[in-house]
This record gives C-alpha cells, structure tokens and sequence, in this order.
C-alpha cells in the first residue's frame, strides 16, 4: 500500500518520471553501500534482536509519513529523506531476515520451499495492498495509506516478539570487520555459481528497472487512469508473482532451477517489449501478471540456489550481497529509468528494457553448463540431489 500511495503521490504532486526514478533512487542507494557491513554484522549479531529493531524504525518511518500526509505538510524533499531513512532500515533488515529463514527451518532440504512460502506471503500482500490502497488513495488521500502501514507493524513486532527460538551459539569473532567483509567477498567470487547467479540478479535490477519505477505513468499517461488503475496493474503484478511462487513452493526439488531462472527472465523481458505498446488495460493487467510471474521465479529463485550452496558460517556476508545485487543495483536502473523515459518517452523505455532483459536471460543460458558442473559437488556433499 505505502509503495503505491508514495508513487502516486510523487506522480500526482510532481507529473515528472524523472522524479519518480530520483525518489526511488533515495530508498533503494543504501542497498549499495550498507549491506556488505551489515552482512558481517549479521554474522555476529542475535539476528531475532535485529528484526525487531528494524521493524519499529520502520514504523517509526510509516507514522512519520502518515503524520506529514495528513497535515499537508509533505514534500519532495521530506519524501526523499524518509525514503532514504527507509532504505537505510531495509538494507541491514533484509540480509537479516534472509538468514533468519533458515534458523526456522530443521531440513535444508526444505528450505526452497520454506523460500517459495515465504515469497508466496509477499506476493499476497502484493495483490491484496495495491487494489486496497488504490481504493484508498481516492477516497481519503495517501495519508491514510501510510498511517496503516505504521500501525501494521504492531502485529509483526509482536510476532516477532512471541517467537521462540534456540538460542544462537556463535563464538565471538576476534577479527576485524573489514576482514571478515574481505573474506565474504573472496567467497562470493571464488563461487562460480553463486558469483553469476549474483550477477544475473543485479543486471535484471538495473535492466528491469522501469517496469517498476514507471508503472504510475503507465497507468496515468498510457492508459488514461488514476490511482484505480494503477492499484489495477500493481495488482495484475501481484497475481503472476502469487503463482510463481505457489508453484516454486510445489517443487519438490531444486534440480532444474537454474534453467528456470533463465526462461523467468526471457518470460519477464518479453512481457516488458509488449507492455511498452499497449494501450488497453485488460492487456496491460495481462502482460503485469506475467512480468511479475518472471521476476518473482528469477528472485526466489535466485535465492534458493544462493541460500543453498552457502556455508552456514558465511551466510549472513553472502545474503548481504545477494541483498546488493537485488536491491543495490536498482538506485542506477531507476536514475535510468527516469532519466531516459524523460528523454524517449516511456514506451520507448520499457521496450529498450524488455529487450535488454532478453539478452541478459540468453548470456545466462550460456553459462548453465559451467554452472551446473560446479553445483554438482555441493548438492551431492549436502545429499540434497544426485545430479544438479
């Protein structure tokens, strides 16, 4: 709901594509530079303590957008700062969170699916929040969007609180920081796997970026509409992200994955290539829903094969990467986005990145047998398959 009513809030204050790339640019730049140092952190830290941390500043943030909605007195600059304030908070959360998946689960051969329900979740809200707060922000306004959003986090904070769980046995690290970080980066580039996987993630992030940033002029500029309509397409978005992850969920195994990664991919930039020429809503609704379905198989899946094959001690450093590639990378892909949809034209924009997203899915496709050959060994040393 927040990500929709701050969207159209910048769309409706502003009319400006440019600004919409700059305000998510501000939420998104910590994710490049915070994650490698909270990944180390991650890996010495009570990782249940920094969710709950996480989550009141983040409720903090929403309430501090709720308050200045409500009395007329938000801006571009405010919004900008809280969305920085935002990202700062989602950088250190998300690598924490990826690996407290883990912690919850007692069979690593169970954690694909544990993934996919985890995703699955987030898609719902992705379906349900969109068309509510399009509802919404025609009604009352996006103050009321913000205000929800603040006052949701009492039940996550008290779910998280009401866990119970073993507690953590790390012996305390003597080495300094900056070791630990170095030691996590040789991993990931010593990891032929985990290294293109990372990378393949982080093209997408930067190449597929406008099929996010730009929905609101989709909605407002392509097709006519309002806030409905774009409550609509974000919604669309979330239907094909709920049936990719159901049936990531339905897997029974992870052989095959990395190939599915691919397809996902080619799937997503074709949806965008078509996106970026219609002008017909049930059309648009349609090609959000696949576009969604292809990036949702391409993150959770990405984030299987990554959570899988990484060494227990190393989790919280690679996750912090895996959190760079995934968010980190979108602060330039929507500078891009902004900056060239000013100067082509939206439609332009998203075809340009459909099709850039293509020949991202066909370099990948090319390194599956590398990738498959250096998978074999892990899988078979953790039992989880004979053949990857």
């Amino acid at each position: 709901m927040t990500r929709l009513a701050t969207a159209w809030l910048v769309y409706r204050v502003t009319d400006s594509a440019f600004l919409l790339g700059a305000v998510s640019f501000a939420g998104q730049v910590p994710s490049f530079f915070i994650p490698p140092l909270a990944g180390v952190w991650v890996d010495r830290w009570d990782r249940h303590k920094v969710l709950v941390v996480t989550q009141v500043l983040a409720m903090l943030q929403s309430l501090a957008m709720a308050a200045l909605a409500l009395s007329g007195n938000i801006n571009i600059p405010w919004i900008m700062a809280l969305a920085l304030f935002q990202g700062i908070v989602t950088s250190i959360e998300i690598p924490t969170r990826q690996s407290f998946v883990v912690m919850m689960i007692d069979d690593r051969r169970d954690l694909g699916n544990a993934i996919a329900l985890n995703s699955s979740s987030f898609s719902v809200a992705r379906l349900v929040g969109p068309a509510l707060a399009g509802g919404l922000v025609v009604v009352v306004g996006e103050g009321y969007c913000f205000l929800i959003d603040g006052l949701s986090y009492i039940g996550v904070i008290a779910g998280l609180l009401a866990m119970r769980l073993p507690k953590e046995a790390r012996p305390p690290s003597t080495k300094h920081v900056w070791s630990e970080l170095t030691e996590g980066w040789r991993y990931v580039a010593g990891s032929r796997p985990i290294r293109t996987i990372l990378i393949f993630l982080a093209l997408i992030g930067v190449l597929g970026s406008p099929y996010s940033v730009l929905t609101p002029m989709i909605a407002g500029q392509m097709l006519s509409g309002d806030a409905h309509t774009l409550g609509f397409l974000m919604a669309a978005s979330g239907v094909g992200a709920l049936t990719s992850a159901v049936r990531l969920v339905m897997r029974r195994t992870v052989e095959g994955l990395v190939q599915l990664i691919a397809i996902a991919v080619a799937t997503f930039g074709v949806g965008c290539v078509w996106l970026g020429v219609s002008h017909v809503l049930w059309l648009s609704m349609l090609l959000m829903a696949i576009t969604g379905y292809g990036l949702m198989n391409q993150i959770v899946g990405s984030n299987t094969m990554v959570q899988t094959l990484v060494e227990d001690d190393k989790r919280g450093r690679v996750m912090s990467f895996y959190t760079i590639a995934l968010l980190g990378s979108a602060p330039i892909g929507s500078l891009l986005s902004g900056s060239l949809a000013a100067r082509i034209g939206v439609q332009a924009t998203l075809v340009v990145s459909g099709m850039a997203s293509v020949a991202a899915a066909l370099w990948f496709w090319r390194q599956l047998p590398m990738i498959r050959e250096a998978i074999r060994p892990r899988y078979a040393e953790l039992g989880i398959v004979r053949d990857a």
